[in-house]
């Protein structure tokens, strides 16, 4: 499976709205535990800030590519033949992760993160799938600590990642992960850059555990 060719399904998928026909899509819906872990002085404060992380797919495998050929205009059907799987959010302002992280001692911590755009290229299929993974995110998140100083972080970044996903059933499956995030540096108290990189917040860890339940959605394309 190429890269590139996903990607060009995926951004293109937009134009059949014209088509204007009933299918119906896998839908995928996935919620778990999440933990951050926001390298630099802030995790030499408090090492693991708790979220979770949240998904929603629609999930086009082979099969369901094959039977609604339709569906895809006629000069991409080509790349539809040539692809195990294509995964497309539907909307951009779902979030990708919530921050929720009360203050246990000492820091307390409150965000959300987006993923306006993620590609991911599975390295396996069938019931057991691991998959690598990137995209361009922006995070909000509002730091309030007893030690460290009271920070508004707002910044772009970008991310990798792996994941693995076990399928169960056909409609519940299981996910585990790792993100690897690097932000634009931002200082401690202020919204400018740090006098040194170690010394703001720039590189953001997630681990995570998701379930997530699978149903059929009908909708016009």
């Amino acid at each position: 499976m190429h890269l590139a060719r996903i990607a060009s399904l995926c951004l293109l998928l937009s134009p059949v709205v014209a088509a204007a026909r009933n299918v119906t899509v896998p839908v995928d819906v996935g919620v778990g535990p999440a933990a951050f872990l926001f390298f630099g002085p802030v995790f030499d404060d408090q090492p693991i800030h708790t979220g979770l992380k949240l998904s929603v797919e629609a999930v086009l495998d082979k099969d369901w590519l094959k039977k609604n050929q339709r569906a895809i205009p006629s000069r991409y059907r080509k790349y539809a033949k040539s692809v195990d799987e294509v995964r497309i959010s539907p909307s951009i302002f779902i979030p990708d992760a919530l921050i929720i992280s009360p203050k246990v001692r000492d820091t307390g911590m409150y965000g959300i993160t987006w993923k306006p755009l993620g590609l991911g290229l599975p390295l396996t299929s069938g019931p057991v799938r691991l998959a690598v993974g990137g995209g361009v995110l922006l995070t909000y998140a509002y730091l309030h600590s007893d030690t460290l100083a009271d920070t508004h972080f707002v910044r772009p970044g970008a991310e990798l990642g792996v994941d693995l996903e076990l399928q169960l059933s056909k409609s519940f499956l299981i996910s585990l992960g790792w993100e690897s995030a690097l932000y634009v540096p931002q200082e401690l108290g202020g919204l400018g850059l740090p006098d040194r990189v170690r010394d703001g917040i720039f590189h953001v860890g997630q681990a995570y555990l998701q379930f997530h339940v699978r149903f059929p959605y009908s909708t016009r394309l």
